[in-house]
């Protein structure tokens, strides 16, 4: 399994971006049309935001995350901020979201960033058990508890 920037395999991008739309746009009742959801992820850089990086083995997508540069508006004095980590079911277990994460940090340090934040609604177990730092407990108008995390990336 080897990690790389999802600008760099455009032949992804329409899978990657249903994997978005159908696990967060979807869940979430954004009113968001997948069409969105392709521009987006075909606008994604290497050297400035949003940068977003695929798992491939063997030609297969195992998952994705992205990075933005800022993914919760009340929040706007943190960033960069990890978006929409996210495995395939059939590869779970296997590590894919942590090599996601630690490629993830080594891009942020690319872009000049020592820390990494992230907001989550129902998997703060899943990050502070791989040593994310619990900043708080926020609420916008659409979810009534956000927990807010943060990473450092030297």
């Amino acid at each position: 399994m080897n990690i790389h920037f999802l600008v760099n395999h455009p032949d992804k991008i329409n899978e990657v971006s249903f994997l978005i739309f159908k696990e967060f746009v979807v869940k979430s009742g954004s009113r968001m049309q997948f069409e969105d959801v392709v521009k987006h992820f075909s606008n994604t850089k290497v050297n400035t935001f949003p940068v977003t990086l695929v798992s491939l083995e063997d030609g297969e997508c195992l998952g994705t995350v992205s990075i933005v540069e800022n993914d919760l508006r009340i929040r706007d004095m943190y960033k960069p901020w990890l978006s929409s980590l996210y495995t395939k079911p059939a590869y779970r277990g296997r590590g894919v979201g942590e090599k996601l994460i630690a490629a993830t940090r080594d891009a942020v340090n690319d872009l000049g960033f020592n820390e990494l934040y992230l907001r989550t609604e129902d998997a703060s177990d899943y990050y502070r058990k791989r040593g994310w730092t619990y900043l708080e407990t926020v609420s916008d108008e659409k979810y009534e508890k956000i927990d807010v995390f943060k990473l450092k990336c030297m």
